[in-house]
């Protein structure tokens, strides 16, 4: 069976890869992506319709709030029935913050969100942007035989990787390889061919329902990154503060922190007052387990949740998506433990 031609919408939220250097002053100017085929030619051998869709005004990544997910979740909402998939470019810096968050904001996905940047100017010679713009609407415009994406999914392409969205962090400030997912392995991988695992990719079941956003957000949340030296007044400020209703605490190894009484007995207070906590480890790889030392158990008993191996830029966004549908903490709490869009190993 023959299908139709695939139509691409690419989304240009700001960043380095929709720079171009003006030749009158040698500075970097957004280009105007309605052009995109004079810009990156290759685009055109490709099967498919792409059209274009620039924020305005362009955001810088470090400028990202959650503003900018309810936009794109509502875009994608609106445009979904008329494309095949979707390509949002976006600065490295905040890219797995909103790849993270979007996973959660759009439900019972059917069609490939597409997260990409670069590190160079897609002006630039040695630019990794035309690589990763190309494969990435490659990827958003594949279908498998039977005429459904390939990756129906949030993902974010660079380097040649492929990787689930709310499993990705940036990790190389200054090379090519910018982004990596430590506790799963990539969707598909850019070489001579386009190689798709397809034991990783997580495909709609009905269970999933229709395609839906969720665009209420409750940001009351805090992180702590536990380190040597940190002070009790600190701490009583993060995790007992009457503003925050979830805490992120980032921890050592596999969930441990500091074994001193005035620490469990802020956390037990917080918990107690019926706070949202919720274990994260600082290491790239591995998974929080609380019952392997006494620190990590006496954080259990007094109240805070495993992340497993969740990152910290998906907890967040998760935490913002159930605390804004939802009022009661403890369903928030029931849910965290559960993978949504496969941001937790099973």
């Amino acid at each position: 069976m023959k299908y139709a031609k695939s139509a691409i919408l690419l989304i240009y939220t700001g960043g380095t890869i929709g720079m171009k250097e003006d030749p009158s002053d040698s500075t970097l100017k957004p280009f105007d992506f309605s052009g995109i085929l004079s810009e990156v030619p290759e685009l055109g051998k490709f099967a498919c319709r792409i059209d274009s869709y620039t924020f305005d005004p362009l955001i810088d990544s470090s400028d990202v709030e959650p503003g900018l997910w309810q936009k794109l979740a509502v875009l994608i909402r609106d445009s979904y029935d008329d494309y095949d998939g979707f390509v949002i470019l976006h600065g490295t810096d905040t890219m797995a913050y909103s790849a993270s968050a979007l996973s959660f904001m759009l439900s019972g996905l059917g069609k490939p969100v597409v997260f990409t940047g670069s590190q160079l100017p897609i002006g630039r010679p040695r630019t990794d942007g035309k690589e990763n713009l190309i494969s990435s609407v490659e990827i958003a415009s594949a279908k498998a035989p039977d005429g459904s994406a390939m990756v129906p999914e949030v993902c974010v392409f660079f380097d040649s990787l492929l990787l689930r969205g709310n499993r990705t962090m940036k990790v190389n400030a200054s090379a090519f390889d910018a982004f990596a997912s430590p506790n799963f392995p990539p969707l598909a991988e850019a070489g001579i061919d386009i190689k798709y695992n397809l034991k990783n990719i997580h495909y709609k079941t009905p269970d999933d329902g229709d395609f839906g956003i969720s665009t209420e957000l409750d940001t009351r949340v805090a992180i702590l990154k536990v380190h040597p030296g940190i002070t009790e007044q600190i701490c009583r400020h993060v995790l007992c503060d009457p503003g925050i209703r979830a805490c992120i605490i980032e921890t050592y190894g596999s969930g441990n922190a500091i074994s001193k009484p005035w620490f469990v007995d802020i956390v037990r207070e917080s918990a107690a007052s019926g706070k949202i906590l919720l274990n994260v480890t600082q290491c790239l790889r591995g998974e929080v387990n609380m019952s392997l030392y006494a620190t990590g158990m006496a954080l259990k008993r007094a109240g805070v949740l495993s992340g497993r191996d969740i990152t910290t830029e998906s907890a967040l966004g998760k935490l913002f998506v159930l605390m804004g549908s939802c009022p009661d903490n403890e369903k928030v709490k029931a849910l965290l433990e559960t993978s949504l869009r496969g941001e937790i190993s099973n």
